[in-house]
């Protein structure tokens, strides 16, 4: 029976370290237990992908022969980003797919993204794919087809009749190395802008930084150059390509809460009434202004793949976390996608003739602390703090359990609640001064140590 780390197989994804989590046969039985999956689903068709870590051609080649085996049919997309990979379930003739990706994570690692109908699968989901390993229940000497076709000319084809600019922008890209090195340059200058570009040739090693555009301390080259070049704006892409960093015209930096408010509200001066889903850990700026402007606000959990299902239950027209994942159902798809998250953005700044510095000081100032991660003694010691913190902050204060407890001062608000993929709990504090920010984190600190051990 085949036998596999069970801790890989995570909420959204699949992901682990190369030949050591991911050997070239658990590759394979993940193929295999995915054609499994999707035949049981009803798909006999899907496309498969991946980024530019050196472990994904390899990979790739693995999975389209484990997944024809099994008499799937695959389109090899080859190296893309993934909302290329995405686009392939709306533009090609395929009801599943794969992209081979870890995302932002360092070199050493690899992983997958699965996908079925027109979204990624997850939760339950994944786990389906383990047991389906576990079991060895195969199917194999089937003689499914494998070609190659080369999506990005379609992408950028579609993408080019969704956007036209008045004026010439001045923009510095980071491609980080990642897979937006592979054309998101040349697709701007194709719409006429001036591009600065900053690590803009591939390197799965990712030797100039950490592939993940929205830590600060990822994109001090890129503010450097914005600042340089008196840029309009700067765009941070992460490895690959679905999350969005960006730096304004001032050099400061915007956060994922903030640049979804400034989507959000761009799209309700054209789309009044509009539902905009944003994840927990956001700013309470968000609910003030999308309600002051005419929208429904809608706060739900962390995770692409729940935000899309919410998406999708809702009907709203936008979402966005925290870490950059943008997603537009509102002339687009529905998925996140950071290079069409740029040029949405590039829009706005054309639209409006203001630099992208004046529409981030027109909107509310609240002070926040970055996401903190405390560390737990494993998964089970967790989830027992995390329920006590639940339990105790609901009963003594006004709060939000939509994904673990937002605890609601008024003029603050304090986070506790559970990673999806770690032995941590996740914290964030926000507040109107600085003082008061001082105040409730040691408040909400203070009592989770009550719960049991953290190291705070």
């Amino acid at each position: 029976m085949p036998s596999t780390n069970p801790y890989i197989f995570r909420e959204y994804d699949i992901r682990g370290l190369v030949d050591t989590d991911l050997t070239n046969q658990t590759v394979e039985y993940i193929g295999r237990a995915f054609a499994v999956y999707c035949i049981d689903k009803g798909v006999r068709k899907i496309s498969i992908g991946g980024d530019v870590r050196l472990s994904t051609n390899r990979f790739i080649d693995i999975l389209c022969n484990a997944v024809a085996d099994a008499g799937i049919n695959v389109v090899n997309i080859g190296v893309v980003p993934t909302p290329v990979s995405y686009f392939s379930l709306f533009h090609l003739d395929v009801g599943g797919m794969i992209m081979v990706t870890a995302s932002h994570n360092p070199a050493e690692f690899n992983g997958f993204k699965l996908g079925v109908g027109k979204t990624t699968i997850y939760g339950k989901e994944i786990q389906e794919i383990y047991k389906i390993i576990e079991s060895g229940h195969f199917i194999t000497g089937k003689k499914g087809s494998i070609e190659r076709h080369d999506l990005i000319p379609d992408y950028c084809s579609f993408l080019r009749s969704k956007f036209s600019f008045k004026k010439r922008l001045k923009i510095v890209i980071d491609a980080g190395n990642g897979t937006g090195a592979l054309f998101a340059a040349r697709l701007f200058r194709e719409f006429g802008h001036e591009v600065h570009e900053l690590y803009c040739t591939v390197d799965g090693r990712f030797p100039n930084h950490h592939p993940d555009p929205t830590v600060e301390k990822n994109v001090q080259d890129l503010i450097a150059r914005v600042q340089e070049v008196n840029a309009d704006f700067g765009v941070g892409l992460d490895g690959d390509s679905d999350r969005i960093g960006v730096i304004d015209d001032e050099g400061k930096m915007i956060y994922g809460d903030y640049l979804l408010l400034i989507y959000a509200l761009d799209l309700l001066r054209e789309r009044p009434g509009a539902k905009v889903i944003f994840e927990v850990k956001c700013s309470q700026a968000l609910t003030e202004e999308i309600e002051r402007f005419g929208g429904v606000p809608i706060m739900w959990k962390t995770g692409h793949s729940l935000l899309k299902d919410k998406m999708h239950e809702t009907g709203a027209l936008i979402a966005g976390e925290m870490s950059g994942h943008m997603f537009f159902s509102d002339r687009y798809f529905g998925y996140d996608d950071a290079i069409y998250a740029a040029l949405r953005l590039m829009e706005i700044i054309d639209k409006r003739n203001e630099k992208l510095s004046a529409i981030r000081k027109a909107l509310p100032v609240y002070f926040s602390t970055p996401e903190i991660r405390v560390e737990c003694a494993n998964d089970a010691e967790k989830f027992v703090i995390a329920k006590k913190a639940v339990e105790y902050f609901s009963t003594h204060y006004t709060t939000i359990t939509t994904d673990g407890v937002r605890i609601l001062f008024g003029d603050g608000w304090g986070l506790i609640r559970s990673s999806n993929t770690q032995p941590i709990l996740v914290l964030r504090f926000e507040a109107k001064s600085q003082q008061r920010l001082a105040e409730i984190k040691a408040l909400v600190t203070e009592k989770l140590k009550d719960f049991g051990t953290v190291r705070i």
